[in-house]
C-alpha cells in the first residue's frame, strides 16, 4: 500500500459515523448489508449515510453491489489487511513485540 492510500484510508475512518458505518460492515462479512439496514442499524438518515458510504468507497475501504433494487455494501477486506500490513510493516524493528502489547493490554485492564 502506498502512503497516500493510507492516509486516504485513514482519513475515512477518522470520523465516528464513517468508523461505526465500517465497523458494521466487517461485522457483517463479505455478504455486506444494505443501505437501508446500515442506516436503521446506526440510526442515521439516508443522506448522510449516502455521504459516509460515498467517502469510505472513494478511500477504497468499501464496496458496493447491486443485488435487485438495492444497494449492498461490503468491506473490502483486501483493503483492509493492506492498511494494517501497512501500519504494521516495520513493527519494533523487525524484533517480536508480543510480550511488549500483552503487557501493555494487562496495565490497561488493571485501570
Amino acid at each position: 500500500m502506498k502512503t497516500d492510500d493510507a492516509v486516504s484510508a485513514l482519513g475515512a475512518l477518522a470520523n465516528e459515523h464513517r468508523l461505526a458505518v465500517f465497523r458494521l460492515l466487517v461485522q457483517a462479512g463479505p455478504e455486506g448489508r444494505a443501505a437501508g439496514v446500515i442506516a436503521e442499524k446506526l440510526d442515521l438518515p439516508a443522506s448522510s449515510l449516502s455521504f459516509h458510504l460515498a467517502h469510505l468507497t472513494r478511500a477504497g475501504l468499501i464496496l458496493q453491489r447491486r443485488e435487485s433494487r438495492s444497494l449492498i455494501y461490503s468491506a473490502d477486506f483486501v483493503a483492509m489487511n493492506d492498511l494494517v500490513g501497512f501500519l504494521t510493516e516495520n513493527c519494533c524493528g523487525g524484533a517480536s513485540c508480543a510480550p511488549a502489547a500483552q503487557a501493555a493490554s494487562k496495565k490497561r485492564r488493571a485501570s
